[in-house]
């Protein structure tokens, strides 16, 4: 990044006058409000074209896939920082989105490099790029990013049914085959499978769809954006906020020093 003055201090997303409200280069009450969907706008913000339809339905789809997950840390934290500040959702919606790394939604930025990786070694030679790429990984003892899951072990659900619709949509290609042959070389080189999971699907499909790698990492937050809302309107009339709480302060055991006399709370 370039630190001090910018020869070119412009932007191509919006601007508006009094008449008219300008996106990406149409009228955003006459062109688009009413006319496309938010994944649509989305894509239209990210990439500065009209998403066909095609890839409106893939990118529809991973948002729909990777938006809720449970009582993950992520939700947890929105849930337990509402909790204590219910005067601000957006505060408990940002405490949320800050849980999100490269073990919670950054993986689908990291599968995504990875098959990119592949897919430059060419067409012709997917199998024996991805087998490259899966020993260095392995030498290395660094995780294969998109594969593995600790309850579809498997096969991923997600997984299977994004890359169905991509087929549908007649979107399917080079990062989709990488991400197969990445699979294949990953269970000959462990000796046991290891699925692709729906962070490794993800970025197969956009790729082929043509998102760009570099917001990649936007769309599990703007999926998971709407489930933490939804977990914050559901604390408001069944909070669990503190019992979560509550529950990590009683799994937890004290194990350091104290004071001559001291006797633990019983829980």
């Amino acid at each position: 990044m370039k630190i001090g003055k910018h020869k070119d201090p412009t932007s191509s997303i919006s601007t508006s006058n009094p008449e008219m409200i300008v996106v990406r280069g149409f009228d955003l009450c006459k062109d688009l409000i009413g006319s496309v969907s938010l994944t649509e706008h989305f894509w239209l913000l990210v990439t500065g074209k009209r998403a066909t339809a095609a890839q409106g339905r893939v990118l529809d789809s991973c948002l729909v896939a990777i938006a809720e997950h449970g009582l993950v840390p992520s939700v947890q934290a929105a849930r337990m920082t509402y909790a204590a500040g219910p005067e601000a959702m957006q505060g408990a919606v940002a405490a949320g989105i800050l849980g999100c790394g490269s073990v919670i939604l950054g993986s689908a930025e990291n599968a995504g490099r990875f098959l990119a990786k592949i897919v430059e070694g060419g067409a012709d030679n997917l199998a024996t790029t991805a087998d490259t790429l899966v020993r260095e990984l392995r030498a290395k003892k660094t995780p294969f990013p998109g594969y593995g899951h600790p309850l579809h072990t498997d096969e991923d659900p997600r997984a299977g049914r994004l890359i169905a619709v991509a087929t549908e949509a007649g979107l399917a290609g080079s990062h989709v085959a990488a991400a197969r042959a990445a699979e294949k070389a990953i269970r000959e080189v462990m000796g046991r499978p290891l699925v692709l999971n729906v962070s490794g699907a993800i970025p197969a499909v956009l790729l082929d769809a043509g998102f760009p790698l570099t917001g990649l990492k936007g769309v599990p937050i703007l999926a998971r954006a709407a489930s933490l809302v939804a977990h914050l309107v559901e604390e408001q009339t069944r909070p669990i906020g503190f019992l979560l709480s509550e529950a990590a302060e009683s799994s937890i055991t004290y194990d350091g020093a104290t004071p001559a006399g001291f006797k633990p709370e019983a829980h």
